[in-house]
């Protein structure tokens, strides 16, 4: 089946199915695409006001952090929050996440804000932006609360009738159960769809070259963006002056003025220029491209024939929390004399093959998971231990495991019916829940099998 250039671009070269996509668009209104997070305790956040505080325990005495819900629609999650301590007068630090969200959404979810009350939160008025303070919890909110998100999709401009809609929709749901969840790669947002250059960055930063990948963030065009960035990124690729960049630059392109900002003063100092980023998006360049290697290990095993639910001589596997979770500290590599015990607790749902997301502090697989693993980086001309960026310590990337398959909870084929605005086509509405880390994208990229990704609003 034919696998869009963009796909093979991020490492994504196979489908796990092979039933007939359903096609469609999503994303043409933001009501498309709603994301209601939920936390290990069951709590949701959702998107309507409900009748009652579904949270964490929450007290209405003071105390140091405030629960609040955060409604957004449209909205970057950091960019979001960095309106929001605007608004409040407090650094950005002290409004604490479990997860990031989808812009191209209305999305709800979870926030901590560090020494701020009720009513000062209730006072925040923001465009499409509502903060409903639950009340007072005694910690601040990590990722170690968040279970997962449920999302509710429309897929619009289906062209197929809804027996054949329905049929292709159960024949991919099957497989995918056979397979035990979607494979799971990193999605198209992880590397930036209209302009997916950030793992690019990341094998530049990783092979210590720091002006290329200065050059591959500041100056290398994309056909699917604004044309103003991209006449201004083409000159500057030309002529390499960042002071007449700077001017030339548009104003949304903030992280790149910041970058030009200080190679306009310094123009040989591209390190200092990464350092000009927040932290975050400093370490997400290498996380990319660890991200990017992921989904060709993966590709790869799909490719090869082996199984996302039963694990080889060599694979790593990792242990399942009850709620689903899986311990990715847990890894440890299967062995002939333990594999078919190991197996039985991967069907049991207890145990899940895992693939290493390369760092210097993670070994590879062995086996012959392992030996594809190695030509994949003698490929890309990389080694563990380049993930040890000696002039930027703090974005190094150690490494950990991630599992190879995701499961899927409570799909539901809402309905598929006609149009209102094209009485030929059909707009399909699901809903389904997957845990953290994963990404609904690469559910409908196994539902829809979208030939461009970019018009499909992937």
């Amino acid at each position: 089946m034919r696998v869009p250039a963009l796909d093979k671009a991020l490492g994504m070269n196979i489908y796990a199915t092979d039933t007939a996509g359903i096609g469609g668009v999503i994303r043409c209104s933001i009501d498309d695409f709603l994301v209601e997070e939920v936390l290990v305790d069951g709590s949701v956040a959702r998107i309507e006001k409900a009748a009652r505080s579904e949270a964490l325990s929450v007290s209405t005495k003071p105390q140091r952090y405030l629960l609040c819900v955060l409604v957004k629609r449209r909205w970057d999650t950091f960019v979001a929050i960095k309106n929001i301590a605007g608004h409040l007068g407090i650094d950005q630090t002290r409004i604490h996440i479990a997860g990031i969200k989808d812009a191209k959404a209305i999305t709800a979810q979870h926030i901590t804000i560090e020494n701020v009350t009720m009513e000062e939160a209730e006072k925040i008025s923001i465009k499409d932006i509502e903060v409903r303070p639950l009340g007072y919890f005694h910690d601040e909110l990590s990722q170690f609360y968040l279970l997962g998100n449920r999302f509710k999709i429309t897929v619009k401009a289906v062209k197929h009738s809804e027996p054949t809609i329905k049929e292709r929709l159960a024949k991919t749901m099957l497989e995918l159960e056979a397979a035990g969840g979607i494979p799971n790669f990193f999605g198209h947002q992880r590397f930036g769809t209209t302009r997916a250059i950030t793992h690019q960055v990341g094998k530049a930063i990783v092979n210590g070259d720091f002006k290329e990948a200065a050059m591959l963030f500041l100056a290398n065009p994309s056909p699917h963006e604004h044309p103003d960035s991209r006449r201004a990124r083409e000159e500057l690729q030309s002529n390499q002056d960042f002071a007449r960049a700077l001017q030339n630059f548009p104003k949304q392109l903030r992280f790149e003025r910041l970058m030009l900002h200080h190679l306009a003063e310094i123009p040989s100092d591209f390190i200092g220029a990464f350092r000009q980023l927040p932290f975050k998006l400093q370490m997400l360049f290498v996380q990319a491209y660890q991200s990017y290697l992921f989904n060709r290990f993966l590709s790869e095993r799909l490719a090869n024939g082996f199984s996302l639910n039963a694990a080889e001589v060599g694979d790593y596997v990792v242990s399942v929390e009850r709620s689903g979770l899986p311990m990715n500290k847990t890894g440890k590599l299967a062995e002939a004399g333990s594999l078919a015990e190991i197996n039985e607790s991967v069907k049991a749902g207890k145990m899940r093959v895992a693939l290493p997301l390369v760092g210097f502090g993670q070994r590879l697989s062995e086996g012959e998971m392992g030996q594809i693993e190695n030509r994949i980086l003698e490929e890309e001309y990389v080694k563990r231990e380049s993930f040890r960026v000696q002039e930027m310590p703090r974005i190094s990337g150690k490494g950990e495991l991630r599992p190879v398959v995701s499961p899927i909870r409570n799909f539901k084929l809402e309905s598929a019916s006609h149009d209102e605005e094209c009485a030929k086509e059909r707009r399909v509405r699901m809903s389904f829940m997957l845990l953290r880390g994963s990404y609904a994208t690469m559910l409908l990229r196994e539902i829809m099998k979208p030939r461009d990704p970019i018009a499909a609003g992937f």
